[in-house]
């Protein structure tokens, strides 16, 4: 294989934090491979990298990744599997022609990103391909000076975690750490508030939607976010001090 596949961080949703390292990636990838959470929908990192970066001149391939909870150590469900595969079928087409590929990934590769498993299939296919990192602005991050609340300071403990994660998990999460952020909250309200109320950690809490983003939105009392339909780029951090 001739070309080089880049997994691009494009950050949380201002074009302007995309790193100056993505944006020359971007810029000299002749092919973008851009997610979608919806088969036919359109992406939301497609649209930061778009921002900062002209996309005259580049083939822009549009894979559909379902949005399924992948659990380590496990084998994905099908539909999953199949769409890291044949997302690598996409780019090694490309990569055998000489192109370089960038992946478009929200926030940073390193934070829950398809952008690694997609890198994993490829390598087990092809273990001489040429794969870089390129790490980006996390959400977390930019939620936290959003909302000018330090994630961890000292010798503070934290912890990141969907969720979506089983009740008794969350509680033992909150009780061992000094700071916690939750993402994929926004179906999880109904569950994390009253749980935050019970060990009394609602007062340290905020809740931040669309960080970055058109329409971004701070919630700081978070039962005033219950039964809303909050964005899916939704963000909490519990700070205990």
């Amino acid at each position: 294989m001739k070309g080089t596949f880049y997994v691009v961080g494009v950050g949380p949703g201002d074009p302007e934090l995309m790193t100056l390292k993505s944006a020359r990636i971007l810029e000299r990838s002749q092919v973008w491979l851009s997610p979608a959470a919806r088969r036919n929908g359109e992406s939301t990192a497609l649209a930061i990298a778009s921002g900062a970066v002209s996309t005259a001149g580049k083939e822009i391939l549009t894979h559909h990744f379902p949005m399924r909870k992948v659990c380590s150590g496990r084998t994905p469900v099908s539909d999953v599997k199949d769409a890291w595969e044949q997302a690598v079928d996409l780019i090694s087409e490309q990569l055998v022609s000489g192109r370089d590929v960038s992946m478009l990934t929200l926030g940073d590769p390193a934070i829950y990103s398809t952008g690694f498993y997609v890198c994993e299939t490829l390598l087990e296919r092809n273990p001489e391909a040429s794969v870089e990192i390129i790490p980006g602005i996390s959400a977390m991050g930019a939620t936290s000076a959003a909302v000018r609340m330090p994630i961890c300071l000292g010798d503070d403990k934290f912890a990141v975690i969907p969720a979506v994660f089983e009740i008794e998990k969350l509680r033992e999460i909150l009780v061992q750490f000094d700071a916690v952020v939750f993402m994929k909250v926004h179906r999880a309200m109904d569950r994390l508030v009253p749980l935050l109320e019970e060990l009394n950690l609602l007062d340290g809490s905020v809740l931040v939607e669309r960080t970055g983003m058109a329409g971004e939105r701070i919630w700081p009392d978070l039962k005033r976010a219950m039964n809303r339909k909050l964005h899916y780029f939704s963000t909490i951090i519990v700070r205990k001090s």
